[in-house]
C-alpha cells in the first residue's frame, strides 16, 4: 500500500484538562469545539489555509483575546479535524488508503483549496487519491471500505464513483488470471487461486458493503469482458462470507420476519439473486438450490423464488437428491419439505426440454430442406436431451423416496410430482417402485382407490427380478399390481428358457395388450436394473411418467379371470401362477 507524508515538523499536541493544545511561545487566540472535543489553537496557520474558519472569525468577531467556534457534524470528527491542524502547522502527518477519505472530506469541509491556498491539503490529497490510490488494487478496495462512514461526503467529491471504476477497470484488464488477493499469500510469496476460483478479486471484493458490491459487479456484467463463469465464483464467495449460517437460524427458529438482521439477509440475498449472470451454468444447480432455501427461510419476495425456481429448472439434471429438500415454512402445510416448489421446478424442466425439443426439430427441418443438415448433430442433440430428462426422472424418484416417509404428504401431491415425469425419462421402475412401497408402509391408511391411482404409473414390464420378487409378495400393493407382476414375471422366466413361444395364451394376450414382451434377464438394461435394486439401500433415483399399469376398465379378458380368485392370499396366488407355468412348460416337453 502507498503512503504520502506531509509536514516537518515534530507532533506538538497535548491533552490537558481535556483540552487538546500545541506547544507554542505565541498565546493561544482560538477555541475550537469539534463534537466532544475542544482544542486550543492559534488563529494565524488555521485561517492562512482555512476559508470556512477565516469566515466563521470575520462573522463572529470578539472584543476578548479568545475567538470561540463551534463545527458541528465535522466529517471524521476530532480526529480529521486534528489532521488538518497538523498540516496547518507543517507538523508531520502520513496519509494512506485508510485516512484519505476523512482527511479528503475534513479540508473540503474546512475548503483547504488551491484557490484560497497554493500547495493547500485539498490538492496534495487528489495529487495523491489520482496517482497512488487509484493504481493500487488494495489501496482501492481499503478505500472504499472507509467510505461507509461518509457516504454522502464521497458520493458528491467522486471518491466512490472514481474507485469503483478503477476496480471494475483492474478487473476487466485480465479477468482469468490467476493472480493475487491481497489476503492470500503462498508460502513462497506467490499469489494463490482463491477456493479453486479464476476469479483471483472475488474474495477482496467480498469484503464491501453489498451497495458498492452491487454497483461494482453490475458494471463487470454490463462490460461483456468477464466470463459469467468468474462473476458467479465472486457471487458464491460474497455468498458464503455474508449468508453462512441461515440454516442454522431456521432449526434454532430464528426464522422471524421481525428479526433485523433476517430483514438485512433477505435484501442482501435478494441483490444477489439479481445480480445471478443470465447464462446457463454460470452457478452450479447446488448453489442455485441453496439460495432457494435461503430465500425460502428468509420469506424473500415471491419474485426472486420464482426466478431462482426457474434457474434451477434449466440445470436440474446437475442437481442432487439432498439439494432438493428445501424445508417448508408455510403454515398452510405440515409437510417437513415444500413439495410446491420442487413440482414447479420439474414441471418447468419439462416445459423447458419440450421447448427445446420444438426449436430443435424446427432447425432441423429448415436445415433439411436447404440440404445442411448433419444427421450426427441431430442424434447427438436428441440424445443428450434425453440423458438429461433421465437424470431428472432418476432424481425425482429419489426425492420420492426420501419425502414418501414424511407422513403429512398427501397422496395427491406425491402423485402429482410422480405424474411429473414422462414415460420416457423412466428407463427403469425399480426407484420408483421402492417409492411407493415406502409411502405405503408411511401411510398404511390409504384406501383401495389412493392405492391404485398410487401405482398407475408403475409399469411392471420395467421392473428388475428383484424388484418383481419383491413386488409379488407386498402385501401394501392393489391386488392387480401383484397379478401383473406375476405375469411379466412368467414371461420373463420363459424367455430365459427359450419357450417365449410356449407361453400361456393369458399372459401372451397380456403381453400383446401392453405392448411387448418384456426384456430378458440377462440383456444389460435388466442386468443394470438389477444392480441398482440390491443397491436400493443407497438409491440412485429415476423416474419418469409412464402408461397405467393396470387399466381396471381396459384390463383383457384372461387377467379378470386370474382377478377372481382375488379372495385368496397373494402369497397363494402367486404360487398357484408359478405351478401354472410349470405345467405348460412340462405339455411342452
Amino acid at each position: 500500500m502507498k503512503f504520502m507524508k506531509l509536514g516537518s515538523r515534530p507532533d506538538a499536541f497535548y491533552t490537558a484538562n481535556g483540552v487538546r493544545s500545541i506547544s507554542s511561545e505565541v498565546r493561544s487566540d482560538l477555541i475550537i469545539q469539534v463534537n466532544e472535543t475542544r482544542y486550543l489553537l492559534h488563529k494565524f496557520p488555521l485561517l492562512s489555509k482555512c476559508l470556512k474558519l477565516q469566515r466563521l472569525c470575520s462573522e463572529n468577531p470578539e472584543s476578548s483575546q479568545l475567538q470561540f467556534l463551534q463545527l458541528p457534524d465535522f466529517p471524521g470528527g476530532s480526529e480529521a479535524f486534528e489532521l488538518c491542524a497538523k498540516f496547518c502547522y507543517e507538523i508531520t502527518i502520513t496519509i494512506g488508503s485508510y485516512n484519505i477519505v476523512s482527511a479528503r472530506c475534513a479540508a473540503n469541509y474546512l475548503q483547504m483549496t488551491e484557490d484560497f491556498e497554493k500547495g493547500n491539503l485539498v490538492h496534495k490529497l487528489e495529487v495523491f487519491f489520482n496517482s497512488c490510490v487509484l493504481n493500487g488494487w488494495k489501496d482501492c478496495i481499503v478505500t472504499l471500505q472507509t467510505t461507509k462512514r461518509f457516504q454522502s461526503w464521497s458520493e458528491e467529491l467522486g471518491i466512490t464513483s472514481r474507485c469503483i471504476e478503477a476496480v471494475v477497470s483492474k478487473v476487466r484488464s485480465n479477468p482469468s488470471k490467476v493472480s493475487l488477493s491481497h489476503n492470500h499469500l503462498s508460502q513462497n510469496g506467490d499469489k494463490e487461486d482463491i477456493n479453486g476460483s479464476k476469479g483471483w478479486w472475488g474474495e477482496d471484493l467480498s469484503e464491501l458493503r453489498m451497495d458498492l458490491y452491487r454497483r461494482i459487479m453490475t458494471s463487470l456484467k454490463s462490460g461483456g469482458k468477464v466470463p459469467a463463469n468468474l462473476v458467479g465464483d465472486a457471487l458464491k464467495i460474497y455468498t458464503s462470507k455474508w449468508l453462512p449460517k441461515i440454516s442454522r437460524n431456521l432449526e434454532m427458529g430464528s426464522g422471524s420476519d421481525s428479526d433485523p438482521s433476517n430483514s438485512n439477509s433477505r435484501m442482501l440475498l435478494e441483490s444477489i439473486i439479481m445480480l445471478l449472470p443470465m447464462e446457463r451454468n454460470a452457478v452450479s444447480c447446488s448453489f442455485l438450490l441453496k439460495l432457494l432455501k435461503a430465500a425460502n427461510i428468509l420469506q424473500a419476495s415471491s419474485s426472486s423464488r420464482m426466478e431462482l425456481a426457474r434457474r434451477v429448472a434449466s440445470q436440474l439434471d446437475e442437481a442432487k437428491v439432498c439439494d432438493l429438500m428445501i424445508p417448508s415454512i408455510s403454515n398452510d402445510s405440515d409437510t417437513i419439505y415444500d413439495l410446491d416448489i420442487v413440482l414447479n421446478i420439474v414441471e418447468q424442466f419439462m416445459l423447458q426440454k419440450q421447448g427445446q425439443q420444438h426449436i430443435s426439430l424446427e432447425k432441423r427441418l429448415e436445415l433439411d430442406d436447404n440440404g445442411d443438415c448433419d444427421f450426427e448433430e441431430r442424434c447427438r442433440s436428441s440424445s443428450e436431451l434425453n440423458i438429461r430428462m433421465i437424470k431428472v426422472g432418476r432424481l425425482v424418484d429419489g426425492y420420492l423416496q426420501e419425502i414418501g416417509r414424511d407422513v403429512n404428504v398427501p397422496s395427491s401431491k406425491f402423485i402429482a410430482l410422480i405424474e411429473a415425469v414422462p414415460q420416457l425419462a423412466r428407463v427403469n421402475h425399480d426407484d420408483l417402485y421402492k417409492a411407493i412401497d415406502i409411502y405405503l408402509k408411511s401411510h398404511p391408511d390409504l384406501n383401495k382407490s389412493e392405492r391404485k391411482h398410487l401405482c398407475r404409473s408403475l409399469d411392471c414390464k420395467k421392473l428388475s427380478m428383484e424388484a418383481c420378487m419383491h413386488a409379488a409378495q407386498n402385501e401394501l400393493l392393489p391386488l392387480r399390481v401383484v397379478v401383473q407382476v406375476l405375469f411379466f414375471e412368467q414371461a420373463r422366466a420363459a424367455m430365459a428358457d427359450g419357450h417365449l413361444t410356449a407361453l400361456p395364451s393369458h399372459i401372451k394376450a397380456l403381453l400383446a395388450a401392453k405392448g411387448g414382451a418384456p426384456s430378458p434377464p440377462g440383456s444389460l438394461t435388466t442386468l443394470q436394473a438389477e444392480n441398482r435394486w440390491v443397491k436400493s439401500r443407497n438409491p440412485s433415483v429415476s423416474s419418469g411418467r409412464t402408461k397405467p399399469a393396470v387399466d381396471d376398465e381396459d384390463s383383457s379378458s384372461n387377467v379378470k379371470q386370474i382377478c377372481s380368485i382375488a379372495t385368496r392370499p397373494k402369497r397363494m396366488l402367486f404360487s398357484k401362477l408359478l405351478s401354472m407355468n410349470a405345467n405348460n412348460s412340462q405339455n411342452d416337453n
